[in-house]
């Protein structure tokens, strides 16, 4: 079966766009006809030659660039188009064809020239999307947003078991196959799961309507991993082959250049990208080269083995061209994507208190050389996006978290999850405990929603979007809260 011969509709995964450059941005689509088939209903080898465009209108009577590209088998027939020579800081719309079917249009932008001056960026932070935990609402609100971008920050899929009902989405009368009811091991588990994951029609909304710059967490491939070592202490050689696995799976999926083409169980995911001169992204990934988490991982107290100084959460290299970048960068803002909460998070008022192991408190020599590099590079705008947590935060970094009084280095936005955790409570029950714990702690929302970050050269302004439920669809948006950061002097105070 192909789709020039097929009655089934082979664009039904949507469109995507990302990472974009100031002359080129990646077009994305991924062909299946049968998405919840394994294979999708195409065959398992050869190529399907597909049509792109890229216009400079929505009804793409002023098309600038077009070609064919070729959906092969062995990238479960996915297309990362990367068409180069298009204007910096321009709005564009794209999409594909192949036989008698057209794909839904995408509409993207070009990055600014690295010199430019730009008066202001306005992009969505999200993360945390489990499939049967919720349905995808907050993503059709951020289709509808005016922005730049958006920053994925990990969690796009989950890798367990979904039953045929799709958990709360309680699909009764179309039920799941039961090709889904099992925990994803295999290249064809993961690619299914994908599949399942972007037939929600508020995700390709979201998708469609603006470009993406995405990083994994550890719901990519397993809860909690660390480098090479499972939570579910996998022989290593068993673990690696389901990282490569899950590694393909995600570049298919994402649009992604060819440079992040995975080798085996490797993937380079961390990048760099300029917005002019008003900001400089640097994406990291802190679970491919992270020690091991201490003392089992989960909340525990802080002692010898947590605090060594040889343990790492991002790796030596991936440190080192992070702090190389900010001693370079000339940018006002300073922005890393990341994924786990990088402010200290104590869950007493006590002097010694129970911390994440999993988070960067569970690594404070690795904050600690950070921190330092932001010193010696002399960043005033530090500002970093973290997911993984599935709750709202506005944090001070602080140069040091035991001493409130000292010197605010940057902010954290921590984002709440899509879907992740069900509807969410706007007080947790831990709420007044963390906030008194934690007095660099300026919000802490439990809803389901994104957050919105405008950034100027005068300031950073983030507004929590938050909607009153996930597991029945169709909720509001709100904006729960507003913050300001000013530019040359860190510190979160209410918008």
């Amino acid at each position: 079966m192909t789709p020039q011969s097929s009655t089934e509709n082979p664009f039904t995964l949507g469109v995507a766009s990302g990472d974009p450059l100031p002359d080129s941005v990646v077009l994305w689509t991924r062909l299946a006809p049968c998405p919840h088939e394994p294979g999708n209903g195409l065959p398992r080898e050869g190529a399907i030659p597909v049509d792109w465009e890229l216009a400079r209108d929505e009804h793409f009577r002023r098309v600038v660039r077009c070609g064919t590209a070729q959906a092969r088998a062995e990238d479960s027939h996915t297309l990362h188009v990367d068409p180069r020579g298009l204007d910096p800081d321009s709005v564009y719309w794209y999409r594909f064809r192949t036989g008698p079917w057209i794909s839904p249009a995408g509409r993207t932008r070009t990055a600014p020239e690295p010199h430019a001056t730009v008066a202001s960026m306005r992009f969505g932070m999200l993360s945390c999307q489990q499939y049967d935990e919720g349905y995808y609402t907050a993503l059709r609100h951020l289709a509808d947003e005016d922005l730049d971008a958006v920053f994925f920050l990990g969690d796009y899929i989950y890798e367990n078991a979904i039953d045929a009902q799709a958990g709360v989405r309680n699909y009764t009368d179309q039920p799941l196959p039961d090709f889904y009811n099992h925990w994803l091991i295999d290249l064809d588990d993961f690619r299914q799961r994908y599949a399942l994951g972007k037939t929600d029609p508020d995700l390709q909304a979201a998708h469609a309507a603006h470009p993406w710059y995405v990083t994994w967490d550890d719901h990519e491939v397993e809860n909690n991993y660390a480098g090479d070592i499972s939570q579910g202490n996998l022989p290593p050689e068993q673990f690696r082959a389901r990282r490569a696995a899950a590694y393909r799976a995600y570049w298919e999926n994402m649009p992604l250049r060819r440079a992040q083409r995975p080798s085996g169980a490797d993937l380079r995911l961390h990048r760099r990208f300029q917005y002019g001169r008003l900001a400089q992204f640097d994406i990291l990934d802190t679970r491919q080269y992270r020690s091991d988490q201490a003392y089992g991982d989960g909340w525990k107290y802080p002692g010898p083995e947590s605090e060594n100084p040889a343990r790492t959460l991002t790796g030596a290299e991936q440190e080192r061209w992070l702090l190389d970048g900010w001693r370079e960068s000339t940018a006002t803002w300073n922005v890393v994507a990341q994924q786990v909460v990088f402010s200290q998070r104590k869950n007493t008022t006590a002097a010694r208190s129970k911390v994440s192991m999993d988070a960067w408190d569970g690594y404070p020599a690795s904050r600690a050389r950070v921190l330092a590099g932001v010193e010696q590079a002399g960043i005033e705008n530090l500002v970093v996006l973290t997911g993984d947590v599935h709750v709202n935060y506005a944090m001070d970094i602080k140069k040091d978290f035991n001493a409130p009084d000292s010197r605010t280095l940057g902010v954290e936005l921590v984002g709440t999850s899509v879907s992740s955790g069900f509807d969410g409570d706007d007080r947790p029950d831990d709420w007044s405990g963390m906030l008194a714990a934690n007095p660099h702690m300026k919000f802490y929302n439990g809803r389901r929603g994104y957050v919105i970050v405008t950034l100027d050269a005068e300031r950073l302004r983030a507004d929590f979007r938050t909607v009153s439920g996930v597991v029945v669809p169709g909720a509001p948006v709100t904006t729960a809260a507003s913050f300001v950061s000013p530019a040359g002097a860190p510190g979160f105070r209410p918008a």
